[in-house]
């Protein structure tokens, strides 16, 4: 059950010494080949990076989280990057009318930056954490990377560029559970502040 594995998963960030097995990651680039995206673009590209050297780097690259060394698989998920007049631009100034004019005036390079997660490379990234959790090992997600430095690893080219990382591998000890919010905490029933229960009933 997708629930079961949900209550399971936890950040590890102390990997064993073990590699994932080559089958366990064909199956997670098929859970994140069949993630939605808009429009059914799927305007992406998942990095498997196992050589060690290769990892090493990219902990080099991620300001300090040495942690991301002992991990024997990282995943690069990268977005392909489309023009300006595929129209992303104008779908965010429909969005954010108050702040159309700054939207539209925005270089090319910085609004290309700031919409990354318009590639909705995440999706497939939980895809892929969830499909590993099925056979025992754990990940991290990583946001805080040098982009281009990471780019340059990977000789990645223009228009392609590192969204997000995900560390994978056999935790080596017992992953800490962090404590979530209550449904009552995250859940509000038609407007803000309306309770919402399972049995569906206001309160």
């Amino acid at each position: 059950m997708i629930l079961d594995l949900l209550r399971r998963r936890a950040s590890v960030r102390v990997f064993r010494d073990a590699p994932v097995p080559a089958d366990v990651i064909t199956q997670m680039v098929e859970a994140a080949r069949l993630s939605p995206s808009g429009g059914n673009e799927q305007p992406w590209l998942f990095g498997i990076v196992t050589d060690r050297q290769k990892i090493l780097a990219i902990a080099d690259a991620s300001y300090g989280q040495d942690w991301i060394a002992s991990a024997p698989l990282i995943v690069v998920l990268c977005a392909v990057l489309v023009p300006d007049e595929r129209g992303g631009r104008d779908v965010l100034m429909k969005r954010f009318p108050a702040f159309a004019d700054s939207i539209a005036r925005m270089p090319t390079g910085l609004y290309a930056a700031l919409t990354l997660e318009e590639h909705q490379t995440k999706i497939a990234g939980a895809h892929m954490a969830l499909a590993a959790l099925e056979h025992g090992i754990g990940s991290t997600w990583i946001s805080l990377f040098d982009v281009s430095r990471v780019a340059s690893l990977l000789r990645l080219p223009v228009g392609i560029v590192p969204s997000e990382m995900l560390a994978f591998g056999y935790p080596s000890a017992a992953v800490e559970q962090k404590p979530k919010k209550s449904k009552d905490e995250v859940v509000f029933l038609d407007v803000f502040g309306r309770g919402h229960h399972a049995s569906g009933h206001a309160g």
